[in-house]
Formats: structure tokens, sequence, C-alpha cells
């Protein structure tokens, strides 16, 4: 039989934390599973992207195949060393994501391709690369890819026909450009000849001079549109006009893209975290915030409850006193002491208990009782804070040495 007396232990047992805190977990590893499941969807969308050797629907292997069986030769560069190495006047440059390159990259590759002769090709430059590798061009804002009429000269474009193109736009007042492929009336392709070495320096007529052209997007290229449209037929006049054709991807790998210090010249530690990241970790904080909102217990008014057992008063002042000393709180002990002595002595002296707590009232009254007393009822009443456990005490003793004198009297 259980002794009315026993300890109850008020500690959560394992049982209720695990009914507590399941909701959560289950909460958490709904949340898990769905950023693993459409991560693994979407595993796939960016890889090989652009790549010449991947078969995946945004690869390009497809138009590489197609440009080796005319002769044309392919080699994929990872790095900008590699990239500017293999350009020439019998190559063409494929850069496929120039905004990727840092400020340091840009001005290299520029340097070496303007006076090669061969041709360089941008897919989507937008004016985080503009302003070094085509300083004279202007960008407007990006539209959508959709099937677009030449409505130029340029020999590729009206052989090809209408082609997938879109993304970024491209204007320049540079003489002999030819601008073709509009979207809302602003050209998304643009080639802009080599200048002329010769005295009258405009630019050259010669296609074997060398030219810089700009795609405002590289749809054409993924293998799931080439058979569309004319893009086909754009993508191998554009890529095949060298015998050699230089595929680059830049990468952050990449060790060009380091500065004399050994980092990143133009990227900040946020760039080289992938977007994915970023999201997945703002819908993180969003759940934790929603489950923190869900599992909170709203405070309301306070409600006086009867405890369920007596407690004796002796032992509420001793757990009381003693949370004060594991506190160091000697000036709020010393406060309720003080406290309580003056409201005992404002009924003995028949002071209002609206002014047992003033100094002025309440010290006259004491001394008037009290003419010839050894303790000073201002600094035991209305004085600091005891320094220490021994004046605490000390305290209290004159606190109660005080109250007798004024009941005796």
């Amino acid at each position: 039989m259980t002794s009315p007396h026993s300890p109850t232990s008020l500690a959560p047992t394992p049982r209720l934390l695990w009914t507590r805190s399941r909701g959560l977990l289950l909460a958490l590893l709904l949340l898990v599973a769905a950023g693993v499941a459409l991560a693994a969807l979407r595993s796939g969308d960016q890889h090989g992207r652009l790549d010449p050797r991947s078969a995946d629907p945004y690869g390009s292997r497809a138009v590489a195949e197609l440009l080796r069986d005319q002769g044309v030769t392919v080699t994929v560069a990872t790095t900008l060393h590699e990239a500017t190495d293999g350009a020439g006047p019998d190559a063409t440059l494929l850069v496929t994501n120039p905004d990727l390159l840092t400020s340091a990259q840009q001005h290299t590759l520029s340097a070496r391709t303007s006076a090669t002769g061969g041709r360089t090709v941008l897919l989507g430059a937008g004016p985080a690369s503009l302003g070094t590798l085509a300083p004279e061009v202007r960008t407007g804002t990006p539209v959508p890819v959709a099937a677009q009429a030449p409505r130029c000269t340029l020999p590729a474009a009206v052989r090809a026909g209408s082609a997938d193109l879109g993304g970024e736009r491209y204007e320049t007042d540079l003489p002999g450009a030819d601008s073709c492929y509009p979207s809302e009336g602003t050209p998304t392709l643009l080639r802009i000849p080599a200048p002329n070495t010769g005295s009258t320096g405009m630019p050259s007529t010669d296609p074997a001079a060398g030219d810089l052209v700009l795609l405002g997007s590289p749809d054409l290229l993924y293998n799931n549109r080439l058979a569309q449209q004319g893009n086909a037929s754009l993508a191998l006049q554009l890529l095949g006009s060298r015998a050699h054709l230089v595929w680059y991807l830049p990468s952050l790998s990449d060790e060009s893209a380091a500065d004399a210090d050994g980092g990143d010249a133009g990227s900040t530690f946020l760039d080289l975290i992938p977007s994915g990241w970023l999201w997945a970790t703002l819908q993180l904080f969003v759940a934790a915030l929603l489950a923190a909102v869900w599992r909170a217990r709203r405070l309301g008014p306070l409600v006086t409850e009867r405890l369920p057992v007596a407690i004796r008063a002796s032992e509420s002042t001793e757990g009381r006193a003693r949370l004060y000393r594991k506190a160091n709180a000697r000036d709020h002990a010393a406060t309720a002491l003080r406290t309580a002595c003056r409201d005992r002595l404002a009924r003995l002296l028949g002071v209002p208990p609206t002014k047992a707590h003033q100094p002025d009232i309440l010290i006259p009254a004491v001394s008037a009782r009290l003419p010839h007393t050894d303790h000073d009822p201002a600094t035991l009443l209305f004085g600091p804070a005891p320094t220490g456990d021994a004046a605490l005490i000390r305290l209290a003793d004159q606190l109660d040495a005080l109250e007798r004198e004024v009941r005796t009297s």
C-alpha cells in the first residue's frame, strides 16, 4: 500500500516526452521526405545542361554529333586556359554561361579572343558580362523563348528561317552589325563583325575576319528543341563555320576564378551556394516557425486555483527564503522584511495603511512612541539593502526588536 505522504515525481517520463514531441517529429520527417523527393525529381533537370556530352533533354549532345558528322572537331573546355588556348582563326569559341565568369576572367577572355580572327558565340550574356565582352552592346528586358522570324539579311538566319529564341535582347549602334530574330522590336540574335585592321577602321565584311555572335537564349541548342523550327540549321551554321569548335563550360572550380589572394574575385560566399539550398533553408525556417506557433501555448489571464494540499506558512516562508538565498537576492528579502514590518507598525501606531510606506509619516509616529530607542527607525525601515547574509540577519533581528518595543511601549 502506498503511503499518502510518498513523494510523487513531476519529471516528464519518456512516454510523456514521446507523446508531446511525436507530432513535431512526424511533421519534420514529412518535410525532409518531401525535400528529398523533390531533389530526386529535379536532380536531372540541371544535369548536363548545354553539355555536348549529355543526352539529357537539356544537354547538347545532338548538335555536337551533327557538327562532328560535318567534319567539325568539338573540344570541351572547362577552364579559361583551355578555352583561350583553343581559340584561333579556324575555331569557334562557344561560351555557354558568360555571366558566370568573374571580371578578371572576362577581361582575359576578351583580350585573347578579340584579335584571333575566329568566331566567339555568347549564350544568354547579360549585363554582368556585356560591359566587358561586348561594351558597345545594350541589353533590354528579357522575354520568353518563342518561335521568331529572322527579319534580317544574315545568310545563316535567312537559310534557317524561324527559330526558338528569346531571353536577353540586344541593341548596338555599331555599323555592319546584323540584328536578327526581334522580339517586341528588339533583336535576340546580334552578330558584330570584327573591326577592320586597315586604315578605314570600319567593320570587315569578310566572314573569315572574325566576329562576335550574341544569342539571347541557349534553347535552340538543347536536345529536346533541336528538331523544332529551324533550330538545327541555325545552330549548325553558327557553330560550324570553322573547322574547330571549342565548347566552353565555365565553372566555379576554375582556378582562374581565384584572385591574387587565392579568393574568388567576383563571387561572395552566398554566390557559391546553389540557389536550391538557399530556398531549402528558407523553407525549413518557415516550417520551424509554423511548428513553433502551432506548439506554442497561448498565455491567458492569471486564474486563482486552490492548492491540492495545505502548505504550512513556515514551509512557504522557508522555501521562498531558500530561493532568495540561491539567487543572492538580499535586496528583495530586505524589502519584504521591511514592508511587512511597516505594515504591522502602521496598525500599531494608528497610521492609515495607505501611508504606511511614507517615511515622512511613519518615522515621526515611531519616534513619538519611542523617543529614547537605541535603533534608528529611518535606517531600519527605509535604509539601504544589506551587503551580506550576516547584515541581512542582523536587520531581521533589529526589525523584530523595534516592533517589540512599539508593542510594549
